[in-house]
């Protein structure tokens, strides 16, 4: 009875202004603003936009970074990113032949003009989504760095005519970044499957394994096991990349166990090792980051809030598979969008969406009864509207009997067995615990003698279903036995 599911659990996303924040803070933005800002006409790049050698050292020391000795790279990496991200442009002194004298510098070299970039000035003025897309800019050039090859002499690939030989390097562009994405992604669902460690950090073997072993292996083989251990490593490099563009919070393999193993990372055997192999978790700007580019490549990754201003119809297909305290939040902004006065409308519009004899309907109605009692008192008149509607006048009478309302009438026999059928079929669409699927199974039919004998005259599509479910799930032999023979009947009625 499943309808087709989102392929991701719903993500509650911080707002546009936080993440704006976190975006700024970034510590690989920063400096790359803090090198837009001091740049000027006298500042010497190469023709590819590059700081040329000799200009590193004032940018270092101008990020602070004056006595570290990794602060010429961290600079390069900062003004790189400054270029890719356009908070500064630079004219390639090849476009303009006639000033190519001047644009040499003392070292013979071309080098090019800087001037402000556009975004420079929206990282100030513009809108959290002006920075965040600035951000995400930033983060697809860190994303490429991050699935760049790893060579120790690039001379050595260079031929004669100047091509690189990139078969040598032995680096498939695509496929190293579907790798990256495959681990950011199984990442982002980790962190919101009830499962998986919430806000906590997730080991890196058990993020490189997710990415190696085969889910029906039981035991890893030796071979699996060196696999898994090369991509740890290959990950502590990627990780150590992105780290500072803000996506996540990394503590790097311990290096001494790269010494004591012989430069391998074999995986742990137990829990009190297994932060030395590196622990990994998603910022908040990472959950937004992520779910940006996995929309961009077309998957299916909900937010929280984004069905608040559609119609009560997509709102409740939109829910039907959401986890409870999600599907709760979502209904809590969509009727605040609606505010106090639109109640009672609101409470009419999800109703009419309840409506339909098709798949989804009786998640949907699930649903709408949930919904409704978020609304209050309000929507009183609403329900009381469809008392007499046969798919909607029992989840009415339970809403108002819930609430001690006054002047309920009683629902014919119809009603209650159609209900009950309708009420089965929403919890088998939406794969609950067996237990509690069971006890419904069992409460239903035990509260009214012979329900298996009419049961299968209820004219409900899911019918047939149903009884044949409760005739799986039901502990009592005789009542087993009795769901599957009504199960018969109604399938017979339905050819007839």
């Amino acid at each position: 009875m499943s309808a087709e599911r989102p392929s991701l659990p719903p993500v509650r996303l911080h707002t546009e202004a936080e993440l704006a924040r976190d975006a700024l803070a970034a510590p690989l933005l920063a400096r790359a603003v803090r090198l837009a800002r001091w740049a000027g006409p006298t500042t010497r790049v190469g023709a590819g936009g590059e700081l040329v050698d000799a200009q590193l050292p004032a940018a270092a020391e101008h990020l602070g970074l004056a006595g570290d000795e990794d602060g010429a790279a961290y600079a390069s990496e900062a003004w790189r990113l400054a270029v890719d991200t356009g908070l500064v442009d630079v004219e390639d002194p090849q476009d303009d032949d006639d000033d190519e004298d001047e644009a040499e510098g003392a070292d013979g070299e071309a080098e090019g003009t800087v001037t402000a970039g556009e975004n420079l000035a929206l990282l100030t003025s513009g809108s959290p989504q002006d920075v965040l897309a600035i951000w995400l800019d930033g983060l697809e050039a860190v994303h490429a760095d991050a699935t760049a090859p790893a060579f120790d002499d690039f001379a050595d690939l260079i031929g004669e005519d100047g091509s690189v030989d990139f078969d040598a390097l032995d680096w498939d562009p695509e496929q190293e970044a579907e790798f990256l994405d495959g681990v950011l992604g199984n990442l982002y669902l980790l962190t919101l499957s009830d499962a998986g460690p919430g806000d906590g950090p997730v080991p890196l073997p058990a993020l490189a394994a997710s990415m190696v072993v085969p889910e029906d292996m039981g035991e890893p083989t030796d071979d699996v096991l060196e696999q898994v251990s090369e991509a740890m490593m290959r990950l502590d490099d990627q990780f150590r990349v992105l780290e500072p563009i803000g996506i996540v919070e990394y503590r790097p393999v311990d290096e001494t166990l790269l010494t004591e193993e012989g430069e391998e990372a074999t995986p742990p055997a137990d829990d009190e090792d297994v932060t030395r192999y590196g622990m990994v978790r998603l910022t908040p700007l990472g959950l937004y980051g992520i779910r940006e580019r996995m929309l961009e490549a077309g998957v299916d990754a909900p937010a929280v809030g984004d069905l608040a201003d559609k119609g009560a119809d997509v709102l409740l297909d939109g829910i039907a598979y959401y986890p409870e305290e999600a599907a709760r939040t979502e209904v809590g902004l969509w009727l605040g969008r609606r505010g106090a006065d639109g109640a009672e409308t609101a409470a009419a519009e999800l109703l009419g969406a309840a409506r339909g004899g098709d798949r989804r309907a009786p998640l949907r109605r699930l649903h709408c009864q949930q919904a409704l009692a978020l609304v209050g008192p309000e929507a009183e008149p609403a329900v009381r509207a469809v008392l007499g509607d046969p798919e909607l006048g029992g989840l009415a009478r339970v809403w108002l009997a819930e609430r001690g309302a006054a002047d309920v009438p009683a629902p014919p026999e119809s009603m209650i067995f159609w209900l009950a059928v309708d009420t089965i079929a929403a919890q088998l669409d939406a794969d609950g615990e067996m237990e509690e699927l069971q006890e419904l199974v069992e409460g239903l039919s035990g509260q009214h003698s012979g329900f298996f004998d009419e049961a299968w005259r209820v004219d409900h599509p899911a019918t047939a279903e149903v009884l044949e479910a409760m005739g799986r799930l039901h502990s009592d032999k005789g009542a087993a036995k009795a769901a599957r023979k009504a199960a018969y009947k109604a399938r017979s009625r339905q050819k007839d």
